[in-house]
């Protein structure tokens, strides 16, 4: 028998168990296949826990951010490992970024497999094997840009050694790094980023085509600090970026300015296309927004709504849910429900309880405001009310009721799962994305 055709392990991966939240016996699937089976999250199709995405708020939050990007005349490059899904990649850049920025050669291989033609790893490259693994993938995959970050001369020397041993190779694409005193990488004042600058236009191992800086994780959701905080950071680098313009030391006519978590974007991207004499491409790197969350995003969220005239609802709507059993209540105002830390965020704030489903209910309802997460074990979240509230004490959740978690900081919530179903309103299972960590 002639073999069957290969599977695209990327595009349209086969799905089977053993597989998280896969469903029991269910026999191999294509992803493409998932949303043909009549699956309900509510009807048990799906053992539990399982992590979920609401396909109207993740389809609304592409639109939502690509669009305002358009209106402030700059350009997405979204941050792949939020996600480390190529489909969700593939959705972003159909709704029009010009690329993923991802955090390690690793995710930009994946990238590359998955159809991604434009990328910008954040960070420093300068280990021989990482050198080695973009020049091939520059071969492999044809059209491929890959851009990195630059911040020392101990760097650049590394790169310049592995490119001085490997004739042929092409030279890389960097982005200066402007940082802070404290911070994580970057030059800490402009004199060192104007040095590496010149070193940089200097080497022939390299390119240097932009500036970048990163001020996402310094954030406080208050919207005087966090102005000035972006305004003193964005300064700076439009300070290196001139003073580089003037001594001719970006390559080519283009510059690339990019900036951006997912706490202040609309500050970044106000600053993302400086005045330099020349063509400037502001590349905006918020990932978080694809799913945004119920924890730390909307905090953020509620600071920036005022500053774009925006309901908060009418910006970015949280995706991801994290859904699980009630298995226990051992005793009054304490019920122990069956996910933890293996399978949602913890890092920045506990989970939100969001929705509930009594035992073979087919709609699920919001949960009492009294509810709250207060701990999680491997495998368990600790859900507690008030028992000394009748209110409460009347609408405690029973066991085999299902719970839907909201979460906080999505990143770390995608990757403790290879798959993710996602689900409609109703909660019929209409699609599926997978994700490569």
């Amino acid at each position: 028998m002639p073999a069957a055709p290969a599977l695209d392990p990327f595009a349209d991966p086969l799905l089977a168990s053993p597989l998280k939240g896969w469903p029991h016996g269910q026999p191999p699937l294509r992803a493409s296949e998932v949303g043909a089976q009549g699956w309900n999250l509510l009807a048990g199709d799906l053992p539990l826990p399982v992590a979920v995405l609401r396909r109207e708020a993740l389809a609304h939050n592409i639109a939502w951010l690509a669009g305002r990007a358009r209106d402030w005349d700059v350009e997405l490059a979204p941050h792949g490992k939020t996600t480390m899904s190529p489909q969700l990649f593939a959705r972003q850049i159909e709704a029009g970024a010009w690329g993923i920025t991802f955090a390690s050669v690793f995710q930009l291989a994946v990238g590359a497999a998955a159809g991604v033609r434009r990328a910008l790893i954040a960070n420093q490259v300068l280990d021989a094997a990482d050198l080695a693994g973009i020049e091939a993938l520059r071969r492999r995959h044809d059209g491929l840009r890959v851009i990195f970050l630059a911040d020392s001369q101990a760097q650049l020397a590394l790169i310049e050694a592995w490119f001085a041993a490997h004739p042929g190779a092409q030279p890389f694409e960097v982005l200066l790094e402007i940082g802070f005193a404290g911070g994580r990488t970057g030059c800490r004042t402009e004199e060192e980023a104007i040095a590496l600058a010149r070193r940089l236009h200097a080497s022939a191992a390299v390119a240097l085509v932009g500036i970048e800086c990163y001020e996402g994780l310094w954030a406080k959701g208050e919207s005087e600090a966090d102005r000035a905080w972006v305004d003193a950071m964005m300064d700076r680098v439009d300070a290196v970026a001139a003073q580089c313009v003037r001594e001719g030391l970006f390559a080519g006519e283009e510059v690339i300015v990019s900036a951006g978590g997912s706490a202040v974007f609309d500050l970044v991207a106000a600053r993302l296309v400086p005045a330099l004499g020349r063509p400037v491409r502001g590349l905006l790197r918020s990932g978080c927004y694809v799913t945004h969350d119920h924890g730390t995003y909307t905090r953020m969220l509620q600071a920036m709504a005022p500053r774009l005239g925006c309901e908060c609802g009418e910006m970015l709507r949280p995706a991801l849910q994290v859904w699980a059993l009630v298995q226990s209540c051992p005793e009054p105002g304490l019920a122990i429900v069956g996910a933890g830390k293996r399978d949602l965020s913890f890092d920045m704030g506990m989970p939100v309880p969001v929705a509930r489903a009594a035992p073979g209910a087919m709609q699920a309802c919001p949960v009492p405001s009294g509810w709250r997460i207060d701990a999680l074990n491997d495998q368990h979240a600790y859900l507690r009310w008030d028992a000394a509230d009748a209110g409460l004490a009347a609408q405690a959740p029973v066991v085999g009721e299902r719970v839907a978690l909201g979460i906080s900081h999505p990143c770390t919530t995608f990757d403790k799962w290879r798959w993710m179903p996602v689900i409609e309103e109703d909660h019929r299972v209409s699609d599926a994305v997978t994700m490569v960590f």
